[in-house]
């Protein structure tokens, strides 16, 4: 297997002012990251509001989708850049989740982002990734179906965190969710009405000019994300870094 791991981190805001300063980062950061050393792709995210799947932003959540060679250049860039620290001391809450990729298929992009670097286990923690560019002429037809299917998805068995995200609103969006196994996660795809027909819609009339489907297994998961901590603590240990026992 390849060193390659991903890392989602997310910032949630409350000042206006901390939430105009990370709207801004959607646009200003690209540059900055194309310059970090071993990050081989990256994508700015904003959220939608309510619980995440919604027509209307979350002005006061944005994600960080990273791509890295291998966890050493993550942590470099999480210990020492001025974007991400930046990040870290004006938001209120932050989360930082490191994985690696065990399925994916479709195309970011034009280009499959994420390496393959852990063999597919049912029974271990699972992220999913589903990611779509929408065709104009179909958007409201995609987000007439959104609202049941996001209301599917609260208090499902083994959920514990979801969330929409986006590169632009209402074309370009994509859910992560986190799930204690994918006996449970699949449970939920093929047994959900609103899901399933969603599915169905989406072969049927060709919603997407492109889309990405991927699974990640978590293994690290750091921040303050909610009660001083994270959804993943209790499921995963520390990982020493290099040098400690």
């Amino acid at each position: 297997m390849r060193e390659g791991i991903v890392t989602f981190s997310f910032f949630r805001y409350r000042s206006w002012a901390d939430r105009w300063w990370g709207f801004k980062q959607m646009g200003l950061a690209g540059e900055q990251l194309q310059a970090v050393p071993g990050l081989q792709f990256s994508k700015m995210l904003g959220s939608g509001a309510g619980n995440g799947f919604s027509i209307w932003p979350n002005l006061g959540t944005y994600g960080m989708l990273g791509v890295w060679e291998d966890e050493a250049a993550a942590e470099a860039f999480f210990e020492g850049h001025t974007l991400y620290q930046e990040s870290r001391q004006r938001c209120e809450g932050w989360w930082t989740i490191y994985l690696r990729a065990a399925k994916a298929h479709g195309e970011w992009e034009g280009q499959q982002p994420f390496p393959i670097t852990a063999p597919y286990d049912p029974q271990q923690l699972v992220a999913v990734l589903t990611r779509a560019t929408i065709y104009p002429k179909h958007l409201w037809r995609f987000w007439r179906f959104v609202p049941p299917v996001s209301k599917s998805i609260e208090d499902k068995e083994g959920l514990l965190f979801s969330v929409g995200i986006g590169e632009l609103p209402l074309i370009q969006q994509a859910t992560f969710s986190l799930w204690q196994n994918s006996e449970l996660m699949t449970a939920y795809a093929y047994r959900s009405h609103y899901h399933r027909e969603v599915v169905r819609k989406t072969r049927e009339l060709g919603w997407y000019s492109e889309e990405l489907f991927a699974r990640f297994h978590p293994y690290r998961s750091e921040g303050d994300w909610q009660k001083g901590g994270t959804p993943l603590d209790q499921y995963l240990m520390p990982e020493p870094k290099a040098g400690q026992l």
